[in-house]
């Protein structure tokens, strides 16, 4: 039975490969429009291609450098000879989708510049067409990892099922790697170049928004890919294969404790199949997005929610008859499980739009707070993010209490937790659809940019911007998404760090009380750790963006005629500006987060590790929703000003607004996002160093 789930869910990744293919094909069939259009969307895609070959560079230096780690605790023991090349499918596949994404974007934006000329439907079906390559190749990627890896292991090397998916779960960490470079490096790419774009353009110049006189456009519209769309789609990727594979592996553990190993195939066989059930959905209804030709913001949305949530019901009727055929009715609370994952999914992304969306009130009344200057704007948005955790916190809380009780956790806790982390693969079963809602947004701000670079007629950049608003809050449930099922991911996966340490050595005392201050001392650690982390990589777009400011006021200084249209900006500049400031900031908080589960599992041993681990998950939760939300209302804050209300574009409700949105840029885009991979990323490092931990600790 197990080898057919393996290949059902190879074929489910490769319906998904395909199915991007021709999303792919259909976009490059529309027109780019004319030869400045083109131009200016190529100098974008240069200026993208040549960041990633050099980020990929450095990162090649350190997966090589990991890999003979990894190869050295194997040949000590400490690890099995599979842990090293899982690593580096796993960073390698997550790569891999952000780059295939990014490119189909960089080839989009001015083809759905041009598509909003001839109207709106047109329009959001280009950038919709190319987020779904995206959405789609992430999933079908990552089911094409995990389905390689269990036939390997499984039918090739004849693996044990425990075995087999102990070494899965390890791969986990190269794509959390991964993803972690791809969301700091690109995040802080992207939001110096906007900070830097909108400082100087905006407030100090007075000159609109992707203006061609700026000498930071070109490099603020290449952030955008680097940034949102290849950093977002490795964040995804990890996000989405970790849910998966941590399943797979609690569901071994919850049925070989009771002895009952064609039950354990079956627990491996629930996760898997319910992904490829996902992109069946996924494409059937991306099919349901279309829209007509106004522009109010709650029109839109219902053209991609009626997307998003039709998927979700068809994975709730089919997951039913799903789990019955393999679990039976003895276990049919694993069905709820997955329906409270889902529908917590839900719950998650409506109250991400509400206090992000300019069509509800909490966004509307901190645009009027600009009224009074820079400083409400700012305290508005901060209390704005604050009061958007309540919701998210109570959803999983929730959602783990009923996933647990209902699938059996009163009575054996392994029981529950594999249905918690059943909920978490519910949560991320639409991602195909999820994802390409989300990828579409930085398209559409491209080819805003395009189309004020352009000259094209006023009402294309009017359908642009209205795309591009609602681009923010589809990312902001994006990332909602991602954030939610990090929080439940990472408790099924210090779960599993439980188990490994005690399979490594069965003598072990685990004290996960808050009484042993070994625990304790590991809580306030991991407390700490989002914080410090989120100032490291904010610090660095700072540092970043005030190279980008020296360099567009020195150009607005020392260029003659370029304020007044008549020569033209050295966009090269701010380009390799950019570059060179996110590949260097962007080393320092990865490798923190890589070596502090190592560091603090060798000083305060297992138990404290544990407590690090728990305090990273609650701390980093709350506070990737506090800033992703709270950027996200600032950005549409100014979008909603700029549609005409509190005396729109110029007035200086909307300057307070823009510097709002420029402290918000690496909230949402940097920091905030990156956190979710940070909180697994350091679960991950802990189980594949829980050999070298167990024999060498101090404490």
């Amino acid at each position: 039975m197990d080898n057919y789930l393996a290949l059902f869910t190879l074929a489910g990744s490769v319906l998904a490969l395909l199915f991007a293919l021709t999303r792919a094909k259909n976009v490059l069939s529309f027109d780019e429009g004319n030869d400045t259009m083109k131009k200016i969307s190529g100098n974008i895609r240069k200026g993208a291609m040549a960041y990633l070959t050099r980020q990929y560079r450095i990162l090649i230096i350190f997966f090589v450098a990991m890999f003979v780690v990894l190869s050295v605790m194997a040949a000590l023991g400490f690890l099995t000879w599979y842990v090293p090349f899982a690593f580096i499918t796993g960073g390698f596949f997550s790569g891999l989708s952000g780059f295939i994404g990014m490119n189909i974007a960089t080839r989009a934006n001015a083809r759905t510049a041009n598509a909003c000329q001839t109207g709106l439907n047109k329009g959001l079906r280009v950038a919709f067409s190319a987020g779904s390559v995206m959405g789609f190749t992430v999933v079908g990627l990552g089911l094409l990892d995990i389905s390689i890896w269990y036939l390997l292991l499984r039918v090739v090397f004849h693996e044990s099922l425990a075995n087999t998916t102990a070494a899965m779960l390890t791969f986990g960490m190269g794509a959390s790697s991964m993803a972690l470079f791809a969301r700091v490096g690109g995040g802080i790419y992207t939001k110096a170049a906007d900070v830097g774009a909108d400082l100087v353009g905006k407030v100090e110049a007075g000159i609109p928004e992707d203006d061609p006189r700026n000498p930071a456009v070109i490099a603020d519209n290449v952030g955008d890919n680097v940034g949102d769309v290849a950093g977002m789609g490795a964040d995804l990727y990890e996000s989405y294969v970790s849910s998966i594979i941590s399943s797979c592996s609690l569901g071994v553990i919850a049925f070989s404790a009771i002895g009952d190993g064609k039950l354990s195939v079956s627990a491996v066989a629930v996760p898997m199949v319910m992904a490829a059930i996902g992109v069946l959905a996924s494409i059937i209804c991306s099919f349901l997005v279309r829209t007509g030709e106004s522009t109010d913001q709650s029109t839109l949305l219902k053209a991609l929610r009626r997307g998003t949530n039709s998927s979700a019901i068809i994975i709730a009727i089919l997951a039913f008859p799903l789990v019955w055929a393999i679990f039976g009715k003895a276990y049919i609370g694993f069905y709820f499980a997955i329906i409270a994952g889902l529908l917590a999914g839900v719950l998650i992304g409506f109250f991400t739009e509400y206090f992000t969306s300019d069509t509800y009130k909490p966004t509307q009344k901190l645009a009027g707070q600009s009224e009074t200057g820079s400083a409400t704007i700012i305290i508005g948005g901060i209390s704005l993010g604050m009061l958007s955790t309540i919701a998210p916190i109570i959803i999983i809380a929730v959602c783990v209490m009923l996933a647990y009780g209902l699938s059996g956790g009163f009575n054996d806790a392994n029981l529950g937790l594999y249905g918690i982390s059943l909920a978490a693969v519910g949560m991320l079963s639409t991602l195909g659809i999820t994802l390409a809602t989300d990828a579409y947004g930085p398209i559409a701000d491209n080819a805003g940019g395009i189309a004020e670079m352009s000259g094209l007629d006023p009402e294309v950049r009017r359908r642009t911007d209205a795309l591009d608003s609602l681009g923010n809050t589809t990312a902001a449930t994006g990332k909602g998404f991602a954030i939610g099922s990090a929080a439940l991911t990472a408790l099924a996966l210090i779960a599993s760090y439980v188990q490994k340490v005690q399979q490594i050595d069965s003598d072990v005392v685990l004290d996960m009380t808050v009484m042993n201050p070994v625990v304790l001392i590991g809580i306030f650690v991991g407390a700490c750790l989002p914080f410090v982390f989120a100032a490291m990589t904010m610090d660095s777009v700072g540092k970043a963006a005030q190279s980008i400011v020296k360099e567009v006021r020195r150009q607005f200084k020392e260029i003659p005629g370029l304020m007044d249209g008549k020569a033209d900006a050295d966009y090269t500049k701010c380009v390799d500006l950019c570059t060179k400031a996110s590949l260097r900031e962007m080393i320092l908080p990865t490798v923190m987060a890589i070596l502090t589960p190592i560091v603090v599992g060798v000083v305060l041993g297992y138990n404290g590790v544990i407590g690090m681990l728990a305090g990273a998950t609650a701390t980093g939760f709350l506070l990737a929703i506090f800033m992703a939300n709270a950027g996200g209302a600032w950005d549409n804050a100014k979008k909603y000003i700029e549609s005409g209300v509190h005396g729109g574009k110029g007035s200086d409700a909307h300057k307070a607004a823009v510097v709002g949105d420029t402290v918000g840029d690496p909230f949402k885009d940097t920091s905030g996002p990156s956190i979710n991979i940070l909180i697994k990323l350091l679960s991950m490092v802990s189980i594949v160093f829980a050999g070298l931990v167990v024999s060498v600790h101090i404490f």
